[in-house]
């Protein structure tokens, strides 16, 4: 069987651990950086570096951010009465493309998965309600139209229902099990335009 130099190997084992990245792929990756110049590799190599060392999460939201809090939380003209829901920090890139909502935002950190032994206790559900006191009207749940999405948006509609704050479901123009971060502008922005009274 034909070995390859043993940094290509580990360059492809670490590719293939990569989500959604198998073994091909993790080879015309190697091979497509092995074409590059030095100083080109040099830089992926700096940004992925960069981003294990700046980044951090917002301690308002839990967004991505090299600056805490991060710049919605510390964006003055956005609309602070209402807290749009997401699984995770990129459906926050997806519907901020969108363009249609200025309000704040919460990251849950993932969803309620009781098979993969994920509960309320491992998301960000205790600092969503204790901002909840802080003015907040409205709550738009913007999880993911799955079976935990969905499951993780009752939850949360059942949390929140007896504070009197309206809580709202993103409308369905996203297909059932697709993601967030994959959906384009027009579709989130019509979502977000025809979200549901939960």
């Amino acid at each position: 069987m034909f070995k390859s130099a043993q940094s290509v190997e580990r360059l492809i084992a670490e590719f293939s651990k990569l989500p959604g990245i198998g073994r091909k792929t993790a080879q015309r990756l190697t091979f497509w950086i092995l074409k590059l110049k030095k100083e080109d590799a040099t830089r992926l190599a700096r940004a992925i570096i960069d981003v294990k060392e700046k980044v951090v999460r917002c301690s308002i939201c839990s967004n991505v951010t090299e600056d805490d809090p991060c710049h919605i939380c510390r964006d003055t003209k956005r609309d602070r009465s209402v807290i749009c829901v997401v699984e995770e920090a990129n459906d926050i890139l997806a519907l901020e493309r969108a363009a249609e909502y200025r309000g704040l935002y919460h990251v849950l950190e993932g969803v309620l998965s009781p098979l993969d032994g994920i509960g309320p206790e491992q998301l960000r559900f205790r600092e969503l309600m204790l901002r909840l006191k802080d003015d907040i009207k409205e709550v738009i749940i913007a999880t993911n139209p799955n079976t935990e999405g969905e499951a993780t948006a009752v939850y949360l509609s059942r949390l929140i229902k007896p504070m009197n704050i309206k809580v709202t479901r993103i409308a369905r123009g996203l297909p059932v099990g697709s993601d967030l971060e994959y959906a384009d502008q027009n579709t989130l922005s019509k979502a977000l335009q025809g979200r549901q009274e939960f």
